[in-house]
């Protein structure tokens, strides 16, 4: 089995009102618990706010620091999940199960493994 990480994108202009909260929240927990019951899961979790963030540079030996997200962009990265899967295609039909899908964006991307060193 590979992994993948589900890397989930939204704009917050589009997502759901608070009037919609609760069903929002039913919904995502059914999907970590069917990803579970599946064993699927690896890992994930939702991200703070991305005016929460921190960017980190180094260049030309100065650390600099920027207070927000590494791009400025309208969908922001709202959370994650490591999922192993049979392959591509599997990881793909996983992602597109999520409560998001309608409003925001999923991007699939395989986890490296690096050879064990000897």
């Amino acid at each position: 089995m590979a992994q993948f990480m589900l890397l989930i994108y939204g704009d917050p202009a589009n997502a759901p009102g608070p009037d919609e909260e609760a069903a929002q929240l039913e919904a995502w927990t059914n999907y970590t618990n069917s990803l579970v019951a599946s064993g699927a899961m690896v890992s994930g979790a939702p991200l703070e706010d991305a005016a929460q963030a921190v960017t980190l540079r180094s260049r030309s030996g100065e650390l600099q620091r920027t207070d927000g997200a590494a791009v400025d962009t309208q969908e922001m990265l709202g959370g994650y999940y490591v999922v192993e899967a049979a392959d591509l295609a599997a990881a793909e039909a996983m992602a597109a199960q999520m409560p998001n899908i309608e409003y925001g964006s999923v991007e699939v991307r395989p986890v490296v493994v690096f050879p064990a060193s000897a």
